[in-house]
């Protein structure tokens, strides 16, 4: 038997009446049957309410079958009667950090798991030390939880279970509010775990990346297991993916979209050179495609847009030189076109702010900030977990004060004594990052009401707007009256969004709106955010980890890093310094890597594509001119 062994595995939620009596159930696992072997590295995928975290919860025994039977290393979780025994043996780490972190300073809370496992002091701090290492949270092992990041929230909680040496980790979302390095290092971590330990990991999560290196992988869909297999297995499928409302990494979509434009690379590709060494080969030979035609090439044999030509420089082409990219970072840092255009409503001029001054937990979290914002631009903000994102965006709309430096809507100082702040967050709205602290009401009407009515609308006027932002960011109308703090995560996220958008803002601030949301969630809420934008003509600033989706929908990208804006320009401009951004705890789409691996092959293609679909059209037409290269030399036919 494996280390968890679920049988007929059913699980149902029941609702009650007023007076306590089940009034209704939703069954949110069905008949699920799985076998973990000790060590296996599982990753469990699925949509927003597929229940993938419900059956998490069952297999640390947070919850008892309704039905069939959950075994945790050998152990029938309905006969234990000391559940506590079972979860030392398989620990587990929520989405909200919150949930889960009870000490008052960063150490003492990754030490309690240990010092209830009753370890001899010594022991316990050897693994406080390690777990904080592996983290990267050793720096701030002397601070409050209080006043850390979501995201280094995240890490501390991943500490604190780690440090119990359980023989399985269950990892629900653990880095939904990571930068991407700090993904990459705790995902590094655990599996350090996995690989010299032997700890059995079990990683729930929305990042298609974090699981190309699982062993196994099962997605759910409605309570039900619907696909299991190795990630080249399932990946492979994916027409099938996209109808569960999942997605796969970008390398595998971009080989898929190539394969089905006629490229003769298999499916089911994980990694980023196994996509490279398949394209570039295909580069020497006049024959590229399957059937001797590269379908929807552009046949245009001129100078690619945004490159070099290969007697330029002896670097990759269409980058930087060093130097050349020591003078754009001061350009940008400084404001570039696409940050310096007319009309700006909203200005920051040397702001900066500090936390706790004159006292020991004082941090300096903005440094010298001078931004013009104009009216229309769809802005993305991105930074390491801790750069200060956060809070600048809170000066946007005077919910903090800044330290010293000046802040203007439409030429006035908001914070003028005489200055009516609560006019500015009418036109200036913010969605945290947290939607459930900002909903209140009984029902979601009513929730969404509240800001137009502050505003001075009357009952009916403020419901008319209300309705009309529900239904913008596709909530259902026969959900209106339901209790806001009954929906799902993503439910949540798109009801704080209406409720700002119900006071038609004109500057829409969204500090990671599609945290926790499955792809399809994801794509569905930035896609009616960015008709918003365009139809309303509102000015739209993005916090995101997410480069994809910055470099899908941002037309300018403002970089921070340790307080200060680094980087402020287009997303293609910014993302040609990758290697940068990595040492700042952030990357580059993974499109980015792509496109630069074939120059460094020698393909002559532009590194500045930074979506699946620009990338596939590059890489057709850079074969398409290949060939007929290679036609000519040999006098061959190029039609």
């Amino acid at each position: 038997m494996g280390i968890i062994k679920a049988l007929k595995l059913g699980f149902e939620y029941l609702k009650y009446d007023d007076d306590g009596n089940p009034a209704s159930s939703h069954r949110a696992v069905d008949d699920v049957n799985i076998d973990i072997e000790p060590g296996e590295f599982i990753a469990v995928l699925g949509h927003n309410g597929s229940g993938k975290s419900t059956l998490a919860k069952h297999m640390n025994a947070l919850l008892l079958p309704t039905e069939g039977t959950i075994w945790i290393d050998g152990t029938d979780t309905k006969t234990e009667p000391e559940l506590w025994k079972l979860r030392q043996k398989a620990g587990m780490v929520f989405q909200n950090p919150d949930n889960q972190i009870i000490a008052s300073v960063v150490e003492e809370d990754v030490g309690f798991g240990p010092e209830n496992l009753g370890l001899p002091t010594e022991k316990i701090w050897k693994r406080v030390d390690e777990s904080l290492k592996k983290t990267g949270m050793t720096a701030y092992r002397s601070h409050s939880p209080n006043r850390l990041s979501g995201g280094q929230k995240q890490r501390v909680a991943i500490a604190g279970v780690m440090a119990m040496r359980p023989r399985c980790i269950v990892l629900d979302e653990p880095t939904a509010m990571l930068d991407p390095v700090g993904r990459r290092e705790v995902l590094d971590a655990v599996l350090e775990l996995n690989r010299q330990e032997g700890v059995t990991v079990i990683l729930i999560t929305h990042y298609m990346e974090e699981v190309v290196r699982a062993d196994r992988v099962f997605v759910m869909d409605n309570g039900s297991v619907a696909l299991t297999g190795t990630p080249r297995e399932v990946f492979a499928q994916v027409d099938r993916l996209k109808e569960l409302r999942l997605d796969v990494p970008q390398v595998t979509l971009l080989g898929h979209e190539l394969f089905k434009a006629g490229l003769d690379v298999p499916e089911g590709i994980l990694f980023m050179d196994e996509l490279a060494d398949a394209v570039s080969s295909l580069a020497g030979s006049k024959e590229t495609a399957r059937d001797n035609n590269v379908r929807n090439g552009d046949t245009d044999t001129g100078t690619i847009p945004g490159t070099y030509s290969d007697t330029d420089t002896g670097m990759i082409p269409g980058a930087y030189s060093e130097t050349d990219l020591k003078a754009d970072t001061v350009s940008m840092a400084s404001g570039s076109e696409v940050s310096q255009q007319k009309n700006g409503i909203l200005k920051l001029s040397g702001v900066n702010y500090v936390y706790s001054p004159g006292t020991s937990f004082e941090v300096k979290a903005l440094e010298d900030i001078n931004l013009d914002i104009p009216e229309g631009q769809f802005i993305g903000i991105i930074g390491h977990t801790g750069s200060g994102k956060s809070t600048l965006i809170q000066h946007l709309n005077a919910l903090i004060r800044p330290t010293s430096g000046r802040i203007t809507y439409k030429g006035e100082d908001v914070w003028d004594d005489k200055y009516d702040r609560k006019a500015l967050r009418s036109e200036i709205g913010l969605v945290f990052q947290y939607p459930e602290h900002q909903l209140f009401e009984n029902d979601v009407l009513s929730d969404v009401c509240f800001g137009p009515m502050n505003q001075g609308l009357t009952r009916e006027e403020a419901e008319k707007e209300a309705k009309k932002a529900l239904l913008q960011v596709g909530f259902k109308e026969k959900r209106f009256l339901d209790s806001p703090f009954e929906l799902s995560g993503g439910q949540k996220k798109r009801v704080a969004i209406a409720g700002v958008l119900a006071m038609n803002p004109k500057i829409l601030i969204l500090d990671e709106p599609t945290a926790g949301l499955d792809p399809h969630g994801r794509d569905e809420i930035l896609e009616r955010i960015s008709l918003l934008h365009k139809e309303r003509g509102i000015t739209v600033i993005l916090v995101s980890h997410s480069m994809e989706d910055i470099a899908k929908y941002a037309e300018r990208l403002i970089v921070m890093n340790e307080g200060k804006v680094v980087y402020d320009d287009t997303p293609p401009r910014v993302f040609r310094h990758y290697e940068e951004l990595e040492k700042m705890g952030l990357s580059a789409p993974q499109i980015t890597y792509i496109m630069n691996t074939l120059r460094k092959k020698g393909m002559d293609v532009d590194v500045t594509a930074g979506t699946v679909e620009e990338a596939k059209k590059e890489i057709l037409s850079a074969l398409e001119r290949t060939r007929i290269h290679i036609a000519k030399g040999t006098g061959g036919d190029t039609e």
